[in-house]
């Protein structure tokens, strides 16, 4: 015996007749006992009743594969169309023969066959049971005009049912395909549009994002400007009367005192220019840039985090390499962004080197810190806006060196991270770059010590 398994939820044609099959079948059955055991046809009941308790049986069984999301004996539809033929062939002989009311149920037995069947097996059932229905008048006789009568007419609805159920079913399971692919359709749009949307909302929050970012920097910059001028007129006074305390007549001791008090101002000047310079309103116009002066230039400005103290720098510039089209204060912010992730990664007495080198038209600048790395379930995220595992970060650094390197025509990747230490590496491109060979990174080390920053 063999039965399909279906999936739970899906809608299959088979099935869906399969329920429709069960409650005719039990239709018939309950008809039939009525008609023996109460309407009385004149024919001994015991041989029909056996029959109908046979039909439940099977009515059973097909009930019970149906609650399961089964279909009985669904690959046998042409043995399951003669027993039917036989089952309604015997009820018609032991009740009345030919003028049988259990003939109807040769009609009732082509539109289940219709509906679950295609027209092949339909057509064929329709030849067994007229040939079913022609056994029983053979076997009872044809003597009187009323059975040769159903013996015409009979064949002849039972092929009308045949062809108008088989043309029904046909349009309805059209129908249902259709409505499948539509809802299909329906589904992927769906998708699309849901995948849209999110990609709508991510480009809004990242907009959002450069938007602040760019906020705060205005911010920061009218703060760092004001404060470089309140700081700055009172640190000119004090220059000035240290200068005029110099042309005195004093003692060495003192010179010596007032020239390291003078130094030490100048330092402060010197740092208030370079915080006023580093947070002016930057120039979107790009123009050539020597790389190793814009990653000075940021290493300039990183000396002064405190996470600095105890770290060592290592730069290994490739020596000719042609100048970069480039944002210049952009990218300072690039590599800025980049050697503080470094200092916060790097534990007191590591190390983070920076490297650059020309390899097949791409200007490569590594930068690598001997952290713990980044953890695998972090990795695809590093780049997203407000996502950060620092308790006091924003989330925003590398989003925003993502966008502005690639609004440049470069791009930036994670390019090797482990427990011994993590690698973020930028590639710029131009003309001059494609057009320039090679070259690679020197192996001469240039160590960066803390006097550097002082």
């Amino acid at each position: 015996m063999a039965e399909r398994l279906l999936p739970p939820g899906d809608f299959d044609w088979e099935l869906a007749s399969q329920a429709i099959t069960v409650r005719i079948r039990w239709f018939g059955i309950c008809v039939g006992y009525v008609l023996v055991n109460l309407l009385g046809t004149g024919a001994p009941t015991p041989p029909l009743n056996s029959l109908l308790a046979l039909g439940a049986g099977y009515a059973l069984c097909d009930t019970y594969y149906s609650l399961r999301g089964r279909v009985f004996l669904s690959d046998y539809p042409l043995f399951t169309s003669a027993m039917e033929a036989l089952f309604i062939g015997l009820l018609c002989y032991f009740d009345s023969g030919v003028l049988s009311a259990f003939r109807f149920y040769y009609l009732l037995s082509l539109l289940v066959c219709a509906i679950r069947y295609d027209a092949v097996t339909t057509y064929t059932t329709f030849a067994l049971h007229v040939t079913s229905f022609g056994v029983v008048a053979l076997a009872r006789g044809v003597d009187e005009r009323d059975q040769l009568a159903s013996l015409v007419l009979t064949p002849i609805f039972i092929g009308w049912v045949a062809w108008a159920g088989t043309s029904l079913a046909g349009l309805l399971k059209q129908a249902g395909q259709r409505l499948t692919a539509l809802n299909a359709a329906l589904q992927e749009n769906q998708s699309l549009l849901e995948q849209r949307i999110e990609q709508r909302t991510r480009e809004l929050q990242e907009s959002q994002a450069l938007l602040v970012q760019q906020e705060k920097q205005a911010a920061f910059g009218l703060l760092a400007a004001g404060i470089a001028h309140e700081v700055g007129n009172p640190l000119a006074a004090i220059s000035s009367l240290v200068q005029l305390l110099n042309r005195r007549d004093i003692d060495q001791h003192t010179r010596e005192r007032l020239h390291m008090v003078d130094d030490q101002l100048r330092r402060i000047q010197r740092t208030l220019r370079e915080l006023v310079d580093f947070s002016r309103p930057a120039t979107n116009a790009a123009a050539p840039a020597d790389i190793a002066q814009v990653i000075d230039a940021a290493l300039n400005i990183a000396k002064y985090y405190k996470r600095k103290k105890g770290r060592r720098i290592i730069t290994r510039y490739a020596p000719g390499l042609p100048p970069v089209e480039m944002v210049r204060d952009q990218m300072v912010q690039v590599f800025l962004n980049l050697i503080l992730n470094a200092l916060d990664a790097t534990p007191e007495g590591g190390q983070i080197e920076i490297s650059t080198a020309l390899e097949r038209g791409w200007l490569r600048v590594d930068v690598r810190d001997t952290g713990g790395g980044i953890a695998p379930e972090h990795r695809h995220r590093i780049f997203q806006s407000y996502f950060t595992t620092k308790e006091t970060g924003t989330g925003l650094g590398l989003f925003v060196c993502r966008n502005i390197v690639e609004g440049q025509g470069g791009r930036i990747e994670l390019t090797d991270t482990s427990p011994a230490g993590t690698t973020f590496t930028v590639y710029l491109t131009g003309e001059t770059l494609r057009n320039h060979p090679d070259v690679p990174a020197p192996d001469v080390q240039a160590d960066l010590p803390e006097a550097a920053f002082a």
